[in-house]
């Protein structure tokens, strides 16, 4: 007899990854605040190839809209400017000894206008990774029921049960953009 409940935990795990992703991608959005995930997507060339920037230094918040990165290797001082600056962030840092300095600037209009294009996009993306794991689900029901290990009645009520999910995921997805559009507009 298959188990609904084994199915829904899975589900739910997959679409908890699909709105972890969402939150590390508006992390990544520069919103006129100083935060350490909006360098996450910096990746410095070092040790023969490319690294994280959280591999060869830490970042701090000092000040609400400055952020510092420590870096360990005094040799890599340069790269990691050079990471930050070509990283596509919109972001100027300087250096002053191992310490490396990112003010971060003003939002102008228009980049607040894309700001909130991108957030939905990747809230779009999520919907869609939510979406395909619910198809997952009803695939997997209609499986069990092809083998006569869930009833035709059986099928509604896990088709039911699948789509609550679903629908709620879609909502906390659809907060979590509304949130960060809030956030854009604010700062």
């Amino acid at each position: 007899m298959a188990d609904l409940t084994a199915l829904k935990d899975d589900l739910t795990r997959r679409m908890d990854g699909a709105l972890e992703t969402l939150r590390r991608d508006f992390g990544g959005l520069r919103s006129g605040r100083a935060s350490p995930a909006l360098l996450e997507p910096v990746r410095v060339e070092a040790y023969g190839g490319e690294v994280p920037l959280t591999q060869v230094g830490s970042v701090a918040v000092p000040e609400a809209r400055m952020l510092t990165v420590q870096v360990w290797d005094r040799t890599l001082v340069g790269a990691v400017e050079r990471a930050i600056r070509d990283a596509g962030l919109g972001l100027n840092p300087g250096s002053d000894g191992q310490i490396v300095r990112v003010p971060i600037p003003m939002l102008t209009a228009e980049r607040r206008v894309e700001l909130a294009k991108a957030a939905g996009r990747y809230a779009e993306n999520a919907k869609i990774a939510v979406r395909g794991v619910r198809r997952d689900g009803m695939d997997q029901t209609k499986a069990f029921e092809k083998k006569g290990e869930i009833a035709e009645d059986g099928v509604k009520e896990w088709s039911d049960a699948i789509q609550k999910l679903t629908d709620s995921y879609v909502k906390r997805i659809d907060d979590s953009l509304a949130e960060k559009d809030r956030e854009i507009k604010q700062v």
